[in-house]
């Protein structure tokens, strides 16, 4: 059972684009906040009235977020 669903978060040409690869739920926000709430709330909704184990996943799973950011211009490294 996985105690969590990962999601990956992109930049997009105008929104934050948010997809998780264990079910199917994809959502967008033009924040990293908004995106985030609407993944919260999408994952719930997708959830709604099923068996998480079902899923492979245990009651009340945690959201585990990747991000991917543009290289920064200003190397500092």
């Amino acid at each position: 059972m996985h105690h969590s669903i990962k999601a990956f978060i992109s930049r997009g040409d105008s929104h934050y684009i948010a997809e998780c690869h264990e079910i199917a739920v994809v959502t967008q926000g033009k924040t990293l906040d908004e995106t985030i709430a609407n993944l919260r709330e999408a994952v719930a909704l997708h959830l709604e009235g099923e068996d998480p184990a079902d899923f492979d996943l245990v009651p009340n799973p945690s959201l585990l977020v990747t991000l991917e950011l543009e290289p920064s211009t200003d190397a500092w490294f």
